[in-house]
């Protein structure tokens, strides 16, 4: 399973690396899904030209990353068609009833069990924890991001 879930993305040198040996193609041939739809108030929204820029950095083109905001209903099977999801942080529980809405929830586990690689951040994290009712079950414990362990 391809899952590689992060409370701030690939913020680190070590991170990237990490979801770089994940990928099974070149950056430059990944097409990757971005998915900003858990950021629904100000500082989330700061924080998604970070997000778009995880991907950039590793050198997968922009022009194969697509923005889906999960408010229209995604048609097309996942697998095939992306490498790469990467879920943005904001409002778990908000991303999590989008993704349960609109069916993109059997999608997402399909592309996951077909080997397609999934980035969270944050929010993108923790809908898949044991601790959020009606997560996405991935997941067997409860997941604190952004807590400092001293």
């Amino acid at each position: 399973m391809n899952v590689f879930l992060t409370s701030c993305g690939l913020e680190t040198e070590a991170i990237e690396r990490a979801f770089l040996r994940m990928l099974t193609k070149e950056p430059t041939q990944v097409k990757a899904m971005f998915i900003p739809t858990a950021a629904i108030s100000p500082d989330a929204v700061e924080v998604l030209p970070k997000c778009l820029n995880d991907l950039l950095k590793c050198g997968i083109a922009r022009e194969n990353i697509c923005v889906c905001d999960l408010h229209d209903e995604v048609e097309d099977e996942l697998s095939g068609a992306f490498d790469v999801i990467y879920l943005c942080g904001g409002d778990a529980r908000y991303l999590l009833k989008r993704v349960r809405e609109g069916g993109f929830d059997r999608k997402l586990l399909s592309f996951i069990r077909q080997g397609g690689v999934v980035v969270g951040v944050s929010a993108g994290s923790m809908i898949f924890a044991d601790d959020m009712p009606n997560n996405l079950g991935l997941l067997p414990c409860a997941l604190d991001v952004h807590r400092m362990i001293a």
